[in-house]
């Protein structure tokens, strides 16, 4: 394995498409932790840690226990947390991480004097070890992925990622490090080698308002989608364009379902918010779909063989004030278990219509155009720049 000394560069806001990957989808944090912490166990030289939501709790246990026993073995540790969605990892749990070798970092430290500044937060979500393979998705570090009940944890995928796109996975970290106040350089492995079997991928980020190629990116292929054009989004709050893209694809015969959190969520301002959209996609054949066995909080796109999962909610303020990343991937394979996967949480969702929608109670209503305010609102407000 070739380590250098990864020098300064510009943060690009994509990658290119790389051949000969492997991905695996993993469905909730009984799953994808496991596979986690067996890959922290199994480091020799490095893990990087990016996580927007860090709490004390059972799993945050597992992981620092993991991550310091790395660091005893002479693995370096680097984690990298969240200013704001860290707020749940006490100081006990940090004490523990930094005397145990963690280099530890925190993206955007709350302060007064930021005002605004405050709201940019760092949403990515994302494990690397030894430059060979990567996990992305949506979860953090809770015991709500997880929990002594299962049927009730929330609802999540990540990825396990191996391939050529670890290595830009690995350059995605290292600027964000560094810009959060990483001392150290950090090493980079010289990309992995394609695997004869792999299939193409590629990174997608946001950074910002009118900075996200990620957007765009599932935008177009919406656009272009013949067959299917799928989303699973925790908080479905998007633009007007994103919106009209899923109505185009409808009216053209394209089969357009939305997966969405039922009445059960840890934002149900946000719920409201997102459904008085609802009317009109239903009323141009969009089908949504409201998962009801507990907390949605995955974020996914299938659109006919290709698919994005990672970070993103595909909504207006994560693209106005996130940083996010979502990893694409372009295999009929892949596709077939994500949409295996995305019909059997249809199957436990509520199915809206437009005409029953149409009937809904005034208190629902009032909420709406309640929560539809303060979107407008916060929209309205100026972005500053990033740190």
């Amino acid at each position: 394995m070739h380590v250098q000394t990864l020098g300064r560069f510009r943060q690009a806001q994509s990658s290119p498409w790389r051949e000969g990957n492997r991905f695996r989808l993993l469905n909730d944090g009984a799953v994808f932790y496991a596979r986690m912490l067996e890959a922290i166990d199994a480091a020799r030289a490095f893990v990087l840690l990016e996580m927007y939501l860090v709490e004390s709790g059972a799993v945050a246990s597992r992981f620092i226990d993991a991550l310091v026993a790395a660091a005893a073995r002479g693995v370096r540790v680097a984690a990298l947390f969240d200013g704001f969605g860290s707020l749940g990892l006490r100081a006990e749990d940090r004490k523990r991480l930094v005397e145990g070798g963690v280099e530890l970092c925190f993206y955007n430290v709350l302060g007064w004097r930021k005002r605004l500044g405050n709201f940019m937060r760092n949403h990515r979500k994302l494990l690397l070890v030894d430059g060979d393979v990567a996990f992305v998705g949506g979860a953090g570090l809770t015991d709500a992925f997880e929990g002594e009940q299962p049927a009730t944890a929330w609802r999540d995928h990540m990825v396990e990622i191996h391939g050529p796109v670890v290595a830009d996975w690995h350059r995605l970290f290292a600027a964000t490090w560094r810009k959060s106040g990483g001392k150290a350089a950090l090493p980079v492995v010289a990309g992995p080698l394609p695997l004869a079997d792999g299939v193409p991928g590629r990174v997608t980020t946001s950074a910002g308002w009118h900075r996200s190629e990620l957007s765009r990116s599932v935008v177009q292929r919406i656009d272009g989608a013949r067959e299917r054009a799928w989303v699973t989004s925790a908080y479905f709050v998007p633009s007007r364009r994103f919106r009209k893209a899923l109505r185009r694809a409808a009216r053209r015969g394209v089969d357009v379902r939305l997966l969405v959190p039922g009445p059960l969520t840890d934002h149900p301002v946000v719920r409201h918010a997102a459904r008085r959209f609802f009317g009109k996609m239903l009323y141009n054949d969009v089908r949504i779909f409201e998962f009801l066995p507990r907390v949605l909080h995955a974020k996914m796109v299938l659109c006919d063989g290709w698919v994005s999962i990672g970070s993103s909610n595909l909504d207006r303020w994560s693209f106005k004030w996130n940083l996010e990343a979502n990893q694409e991937i372009q295999d009929t394979a892949f596709a077939a278990d994500a949409a295996a996967v995305f019909e059997s949480d249809c199957a436990l969702s509520a199915v809206l219509d437009h005409q029953s929608w149409m009937r809904r109670g005034r208190l629902n209503r009032l909420w709406e155009r309640i929560a539809g305010a303060l979107d407008r609102l916060l929209e309205s407000w100026r972005r500053p720049r990033l740190p």
